[in-house]
Parts: structure tokens; sequence; C-alpha cells
């Protein structure tokens, strides 16, 4: 597959319709105007024709048929908030072209990366396959994330709640600002949809608007896929099973952690040698997931530092790190939104079980408008498609 998209990038880029636009604030934005949006750059227009041979390149083949519209797509650059301080972030701005009317808004959230190539913003080279909800008829947001794109220089917060929320809200009130600015008519229908990680992020983003009204965004429905919601009960299980057939996460979540928090702990702390010394070329931003597992090893007693391993298993041990996956999980709320949860029931890297035990929290609650999808056999890389085929026709449904 990737080799069928390489090839297509060229085609791609050739069917670009470049150009120069460039919106931006040259100075601070002013409270009086707008305190997110930064600047918005063409990347040019595709068509509808070129997305759809995109389409089936890249494993969605069940998609062709709801691609209607061609699609402007904008590197998108905006002000966040990074450990108390303003930041700029950026994403993918994606604007279907030809409505009349108007569209509602799909803010996607794309799984893990670890190449700067990946980054949303640096499309095509970073597609994800959400870029097609722009070809469908929404206008749609895809945010790097805090670590990739012009942040590329902070270290990712991977699966941290507070900027993982911040990094969606604030794109989409940046993007709300713009989208006026431009006279781009928008409905009252807003959508949150991630996967993996996006799926974190999702919920992550999804209970922060829900909490604060101040945030003057109302959410239509939300799908999250095959997200480590349960932080603490993932990582028993991995301090539990021999093997961990993803073992790229577990560097990143740790090394994420290590700086976010200020903890400063050697890798040596966390892993064996020689991994431990491998781990920050690793996590460089030029090698991918496949290149860093292959460099690491599935089996979780060869790769740990065995104080930690043991640590990881016993109750008072690596207390500040289970307070942290504690805190960081989405356990602790309520969902108002229609609000689906997808997950292959044979997922390897992200297990099943952290989204049932979520559901079942949820229900514990008093959820009602919380479903349950298990995808039959599903594993992670596998599941992504049937759950957006469920997606999609949900979402239309909505959209009135």
């Amino acid at each position: 597959m990737k080799e069928n998209l390489m090839k297509l990038r060229w085609v791609m880029l050739a069917l670009f319709v470049f150009s120069s636009c460039d919106f931006s604030d040259d100075e601070d934005p002013k409270p009086d105007e707008d305190e997110y949006f930064v600047s918005a750059k063409s990347l040019g227009t595709i068509p509808n024709e070129a997305l759809q041979v995109y389409a089936t390149a890249a494993g969605f083949t069940n998609f062709v048929s709801y691609l209607d519209y061609d699609v402007e797509f904008f590197e998108f650059v905006y002000n966040t908030t990074y450990k108390g301080n303003r930041v700029q972030a950026s994403g993918l701005l994606c604007i279907p072209k030809g409505i009349s009317g108007a569209t509602a808004i799909v803010s996607a959230q794309h799984g893990t990366i670890f190449t700067e190539a990946d980054a949303p913003s640096n499309f095509p080279a970073g597609f994800s396959g959400f870029e097609l909800f722009g070809s469908v008829g929404y206008v749609t947001v895809i945010p790097d994330f805090i670590g990739y794109g012009v942040s590329k220089d902070i270290v990712h917060p991977y699966y941290d709640e507070e900027h993982s929320a911040a990094a969606v809200i604030d794109m989409l009130k940046a993007a709300k600002f713009y989208l006026g600015q431009q006279q781009i008519a928008t409905n009252d229908n807003l959508f949150l949809v991630g996967y993996s990680e996006g799926g974190y992020v999702t919920l992550a983003a999804q209970k922060e608007i829900e909490a604060e009204d101040d945030h003057d965004l109302e959410l239509t429905a939300v799908a999250a896929g095959a997200g480590g919601y349960d932080l603490q009960g993932m990582m028993n299980t991995i301090a539990t099973v021999p093997t961990y057939a993803e073992p790229s996460f577990l560097p990143l979540i740790l090394h994420g952690y290590n700086v976010t928090y200020g903890w400063n702990r050697p890798y040596t702390d966390f892993f064996q040698q020689p991994y431990a010394g491998k781990i920050p070329g690793l996590l460089d931003g030029t090698r991918d997931r496949e290149e860093i597992n292959s460099e690491l090893t599935t089996s979780t007693a060869e790769l740990f530092n065995p104080t930690f391993y043991a640590n990881l298993s016993n109750p008072s041990g690596e207390p500040v790190l289970k307070q942290a996956l504690t805190q960081n999980s989405l356990l602790d709320w309520v969902p108002q939104t229609p609000t689906r949860l997808y997950h292959g029931t044979e997922d390897e890297a992200v297990f099943y079980q952290t989204t049932v035990t979520t559901y079942n929290q949820f229900v514990s609650q008093g959820a009602t408008k919380v479903t349950l999808h298990p995808i039959e056999g599903g594993m992670h890389r596998t599941s992504i498609e049937p759950m957006m085929l469920e997606v999609l026709p949900w979402f239309e449904s909505l959209n009135q």
C-alpha cells in the first residue's frame, strides 16, 4: 500500500491547482479580534476524481461512492497552549468546493505517528484517510497535534489529556474564525471522529467541550475507535503479557510523560540496553513505526528495565507514573453527546478490553447516549475502514 501511495503522490501533486494565498496575522492576535487563528496557506485543490483514485490506493475503496466534491487543502496554523505557554500548532484544513448552502464541520483526529512527514499538514505525504470527509462535503479539520508540524520542536505529549483536548479545540476555534472571515457558510453541526491515539484525543476533546460552555462549541455526534482510554488498565495488561506487538508505542508514551511532566529520568530507568541507547535516535522524527519496531523487541521482559518491569505489577511500584496514567485516563465523566465507541475484538496494539472497560464505566455512571460497536475479528490496522463505513452514514443521517 505504501508503494502505491508514493507513486500516487506525484499524480496528486500534478493535479494540484496551486495557489499562493496565505491569510495570516502579521502580529500576535488581538483579544478583540481572535486569539487562535494565525495563518491558512493554500496547498492547492484536488479534483474529486483524483481523490477517488487516492482513496482506492490507500485502502479506502468502499468510500469512493461517497466522494462528490473537489477539495482545497490548507496548511493551517493556530495558537494553542503547551505547559501554560502559548505556542503555535498546525493542522490540515479541508474545504469542499462547489457546495451550495452551509455544510457541517468534522474534526478528525489521526492515529499514532512517528515521522514528521506523516503530520496531516504535510498533505499529501501525511494522508490519513480522514481527508476524504472533505470530498463527502464536510469542512474538515485535522490537527497535527502538538509535537508535529510547526510545533515539531516540542516533544509530543502522547496520551496527555489536557494537551490532546487543547490541540483539537483551539484548532476548531481558529478554523471557525477563518471560515467566517472567508464567508464560507457552515451549519450548526459539529462532529468529532478519531482512531487509535486519535480516538483518545477525540474523547479528551469531547470531555473538555462538554465541561466548559465557554468554548462555545456544541457537538452533534462523536465516534472514537481503538483509543487507549483506560491507560492504567492498558499498562497493567502490558506488564502481564509475555509479548507486545507494537513496542514502538512504549517509548513514545514514557518519553512523552518524562518530558511533559519534567521527570527527567534516563531511558535506562525504563528500558534495558541496547534498547535504551537506541531510543533517542528512534524517536527523532525520521523513522516510522515499522522501522522502530524492528529495532526493539516484542518481549516485554527483555525490553523493560527489570526493576521497572517488576514495579509495573507491584501495587506500590512506580507511583508517579501510575498516577499520571490514571489522571490521563478518560473514565471519570459521562458523555452527553451521542457517542459511538468502536474497537476490533482482536486488536493486538490497543487492547479491546480498554474500550469495554470505558464503556462499562460510562454506563455505570449514568451515560445513556454511548453505544459500543465491536468489530469482530478486527485488528488494530484492519478495523479503521469498517469503523468509518459505519460512521459516515451515521454522520450523514444526523447532518440535517
